[in-house]
């Protein structure tokens, strides 16, 4: 059997995409490798070797939302935003930035909220979440720098409302590497500017303790 002609695969990626967007956005997924291979079973393309990438979903998931979702969607993202925010005062001193889905806008209501913190000693931050009294699980996460992998402290904290908050710990020399881009990577200014732009998209019932 020869290959698909490229005008079909892509049309094959297009509607893997939107379908996958859908079930992330109406079933609560939060995994889009899950999500991908069920909708390619969904869609009879179990076999194909042309799955949609990340940024595709992504792209699709916020058409999905702007059209299906769009009342509450918005308000929904801001009061995630607002606990993000709220988090990031909280561990200012390790210079947090928020990445993922709450940062780009592809969250549903069931999206973790995911923190990198900054700092070369690997018990500060479990001592700080002592000190400061919050409940918190923690782990380990294996991140790739400098072309290879190494493993690095990662802890799980809870919002008031139950939002899951990850948190990863990164040496401080990781702030200054250059990697980080306004699009996926936003400190404490950033994300309080973000909330303050949204406000009025989120309606006059938006808002998050400070």
């Amino acid at each position: 059997m020869g290959k698909p002609h490229p005008l079909r695969r892509d049309l094959m990626r297009r509607q893997l995409a939107h379908q996958a967007a859908r079930l992330i956005a109406e079933n609560g997924i939060t995994d889009y490798a899950f999500a991908k291979r069920k909708a390619a079973r969904q869609l009879g393309a179990i076999d194909t070797h042309h799955l949609p990438s990340n940024q595709e979903i992504e792209e699709a998931l916020h058409s999905y939302r702007a059209l299906y979702q769009h009342e509450q969607h918005p308000e929904m993202l801001h009061k995630l935003r607002g606990e993000a925010l709220d988090a990031m005062r909280l561990l200012a001193p390790f210079h947090p930035y928020l990445t993922g889905s709450v940062l780009i806008g592809t969250a549903g209501e069931n999206s973790d909220i995911n923190l990198m913190l900054y700092s070369d000693d690997p018990k500060a931050v479990l001592l700080f979440l002592l000190k400061n009294e919050v409940e918190f699980d923690d782990g380990e996460w294996i991140v790739r720098r400098g072309g290879h992998e190494e493993t690095v402290p990662s802890y799980t904290m809870g919002s008031p409302t139950g939002t899951s908050i990850h948190i990863i710990v990164l040496p401080e020399n990781a702030r200054y590497s250059g990697s980080r881009h306004p699009d996926t990577h936003a400190d404490i200014d950033a994300v309080a500017a973000l909330l303050e732009t949204s406000s009025e998209a989120a309606g006059p019932d938006a808002s998050h303790a400070s």
